[in-house]
């Protein structure tokens, strides 16, 4: 797999295709191959660029660090596209790695032409959110992944799903705790992105699975109803990965919102 190195972290990823770019950010506690349907598909017809943030997959997590925060992780990525050379992509993200999308965004709305949201929400960590996900961090370096991989995976793969659940499994197993814990603390500190989606200039879609409760359909009708140009698909008999738990109808809803983007440039 290709690697790009960035000021703070070195940086793996996929590279497959060639056309317009597609960006996928994969959420926690994952990796890039969360999304290999998508890149074998969308890099028949665009150039497709996964890769693994700091601290996940094959990228490592770098200097020793208690916290890393969305910002850390969105420059990462553009530094990993001027790198590449891409000055623009559609930009899509799933649950962490939606808020990723929505700070890249933030920061730097040039480099986005289209905006894919999946399961994720845009409002700031309450306390008792921030509570929890430091406690949840401290546990994590405690007794690693496995009893958290274990106890989550029916929230995360819908139990009817049983097709995609081993491969999540095995990347929730997988993940660095340190790493894990780093981003759980960072992202309790997340600013509130409502008002970066309700000012959006892009087209955007968002996708949410009908049975995810971590994000669910009213966190995507929330956003949907913020931005102003976005196209809002319910993902029926799915939870928290519709990506892959349901594959055609992810890819169907991704496909039509490419082809749109084609239509209006």
């Amino acid at each position: 797999m290709p690697t790009a190195e960035t000021l703070a972290a070195h940086v793996f990823y996929e590279d497959r295709g060639t056309g317009p770019a597609l960006l996928l950010v994969h959420g926690h506690p994952f990796d890039h191959t969360m999304w290999q349907p998508q890149i074998d598909r969308f890099s028949r017809t665009h150039r497709v660029i996964a890769p693994d943030l700091r601290g996940y997959g094959d990228s490592p997590l770098g200097a020793m660090t208690e916290s890393t925060d969305l910002g850390e992780f969105a420059e990462d990525l553009v530094e990993l596209l001027d790198q590449l050379r891409i000055e623009d992509c559609v930009l899509a993200g799933l649950s962490m790695g939606g808020q990723i999308a929505m700070e890249l965004y933030r920061r730097h709305p040039e480099r986005v032409r289209g905006l894919v949201l999946a399961d994720t929400f845009p409002a700031a960590e309450t306390e008792d959110g921030k509570k929890a996900r430091n406690a949840m961090a401290d546990r994590l370096l405690r007794e690693g992944m496995r009893g958290y991989a274990d106890e989550v995976l029916d929230r995360m793969v819908a139990p009817y799903n049983t097709h995609a659940a081993p491969h999540v499994h095995r990347m929730m197993c997988a993940t660095d705790p340190v790493a894990a814990a780093a981003a759980l603390r960072g992202r309790a500190e997340r600013p509130d992105y409502r008002e970066t989606l309700a000012a959006a200039t892009v087209p955007a879609l968002v996708v949410v699975g009908r049975d995810d409760t971590y994000t669910p359909v009213a966190d995507a009708e929330e956003m949907h109803a913020l931005l102003p140009d976005s196209t809002l698909v319910v993902v029926e008999r799915a939870a928290h990965l519709p990506n892959l738990e349901r594959t055609e109808e992810f890819d169907a809803a991704l496909a039509a919102f490419l082809r749109s983007l084609v239509r209006t440039n």
